[in-house]
């Protein structure tokens, strides 16, 4: 499973869920800024609630070198295979040799791209 990264957008970041319970010992609970977001589209693909994402402010583009089925959630905006716009907050198919580009969201701050 192989993505290319040929832009990497704003402040794109693979995030988790984070350590919210480790204040105590003074690490911040950090990870992914739409928690319920990404526990719901790792459920959809079949991942782990934990598995981690990649979060953007948007201008991602990723070249699938083998096929993939993604999932983009968190804020919504322009997504595209090679293009065409595709469904927010289902499951997508990239084929291999397709460009996934996530656009800068109109609604919300950062969209999750769930892999």
């Amino acid at each position: 499973m192989t993505l290319v990264v040929e832009a990497a957008g704003a402040l794109s970041l693979v995030e988790d869920l984070g350590r919210p319970a480790m204040g105590h010992v003074g690490v911040g609970p950090s990870g992914a800024f739409d928690r319920a977001a990404a526990r719901r589209a790792n459920r959809l693909l079949g991942n782990a609630p934990g598995d981690a994402v990649v979060e953007t402010f948007g201008g991602l583009v990723l070249i699938a070198e083998s096929a993939h089925t993604v999932v983009v959630t968190g804020a919504s905006g322009p997504i595209t295979v090679d293009g065409r716009p595709v469904a927010y907050g289902r499951a997508v198919r990239v084929p291999a040799g397709r460009r996934l580009a996530v656009g800068a969201p109109t609604v919300g701050l950062l969209s999750l791209i769930h892999i």
